[in-house]
């Protein structure tokens, strides 16, 4: 009995991690792209138990993972030139001040004061030559990527991935930070669709059915505790008054 109040116990800690991953996508779900987080969990065979890695005693029946989906989202058409997307794989490559590297899926660009291509919040998009600088002229990005202001090439926008999506880093505003000794190489055959932004890839619904489910397990695990409990209490009160 001691045990299944462990196992009940150790079947909520994910239900109560999944309904905080299922709030901060539904709450992304308008962010321009955005890839939502899940998490993977399993129960593990007997044999495998003895060999994860475990907080606490009761902690061990389960194994949870929260990964990223990298899924694309569907492509939404604003007219905006300085709105870009990416047909395939790979992301836009942004450097701030310090020279640090992030990508990201969002092409909700615009131009800085200075008169370069950035991101909000100040990250400048680079091209294979650096920075792209576009002034106050009128600018037409090709499927290739190329970049020209009044009919002038000015740089060449190259969608960039890792080999492992996995090792990025989250680290909000649709941006991933790239961890260091990871190389950063041109994507396969990307293009680019001006004019348009990748939306979220949170499907609304199916996380709103997935937030039920979530609290139906972690509910159901909750009265179990308080039967197994109020069981417990019985056997103690009976030989206790022997």
């Amino acid at each position: 009995m001691i045990k299944g109040l462990y196992t009940s116990a150790s079947g909520m800690i994910p239900g109560l991690k999944k309904q905080e991953i299922i709030a901060n996508n539904l709450s992304n779900s308008s962010t321009s792209g955005f890839k939502k987080d899940d998490l993977f969990v399993r129960e593990l065979s007997r044999a495998e138990r003895k060999l994860a890695p475990k907080k606490s005693d009761w902690q061990t029946p389960l194994v949870d993972e929260e990964y990223i989906d990298f899924r694309p989202g569907v492509f939404d058409q604003t007219g905006n030139p300085l709105d870009l997307a990416i047909e395939g794989d790979g992301f836009f490559r942004l450097q701030d001040e310090e020279g640090k590297t992030y990508l990201t899926r969002s092409g909700t660009f615009l131009v800085n004061s200075e008169g370069y291509l950035s991101y909000p919040g100040g990250l400048l998009l680079t091209s294979e030559g650096g920075p792209i600088q576009v002034g106050n002229g009128t600018v037409n990005i090709g499927k290739n990527g190329e970049v020209e202001v009044n009919g002038l090439s000015v740089g060449r926008i190259v969608p960039m991935s890792v080999a492992d999506v996995e090792r990025l880093e989250k680290v909000g505003r649709s941006l991933f930070a790239v961890p260091e000794g990871v190389e950063i190489v041109a994507a396969t055959q990307p293009t680019i669709a001006q004019g348009y932004l990748e939306t979220s890839n949170v499907d609304i619904v199916r996380e709103m059915v997935e937030m039920i489910i979530s609290y139906r397990d972690y509910e159901a695990n909750a009265k179990a505790i308080q039967s197994q409990d109020a069981s417990l209490d019985n056997l103690f009160n009976r030989v206790g008054g022997r």
